[in-house]
């Protein structure tokens, strides 16, 4: 199964319809709650990066018997230091977003504790890709 979404950058009212969507659809098809839990925080944080930092963005989530694998990619400024914005408290985020109550550098290192695999690169000036795989049984 996949559910694509698109996601506005800046517009915060919407952000969060895709992972609560996914949340929708994960309990649907019965997936253990803590993995249906990393996978929303996961998705969320993702999610809540587009809005932030981006443009615009497309979230790609193929859900099959073994994983759940979460593609996000965005138009935007791209991450100048990956290694740094790994780091917990790293921020880029202006303060209008901040004041919002988001920007506080945990998104990343978030999505990488929530997930069993998570590759990220990024293009400055063109955006960036994140890929986020949660298996579903634990034979992984």
């Amino acid at each position: 199964m996949e559910l694509k979404f698109e996601i506005e950058g800046g517009n915060f009212t919407g952000a969060g319809n895709a992972s609560s969507e996914v949340k929708k659809t994960l309990k649907q098809l019965d997936v253990d709650n803590a993995k249906i839990k990393r996978i929303v925080v996961a998705l969320f944080e993702a999610e809540i990066n587009v809005v932030a930092h981006a443009d615009s963005g497309i979230i790609t989530v193929t859900i099959d018997d073994e994983k759940v694998e979460m593609l996000v990619d965005d138009k935007g400024p791209g991450i100048y230091d990956i290694t740094k914005a790994m780091q917990e408290g790293y921020s880029t985020a202006t303060r209008q977003v901040r004041e919002m109550g988001f920007g506080a550098g945990m998104g990343l290192p978030n999505i990488k504790r929530n997930t069993d695999v998570m590759n990220i690169s990024s293009v400055l000036g063109v955006g960036t890709n994140l890929k986020m795989i949660v298996y579903l049984n634990d034979t992984h």
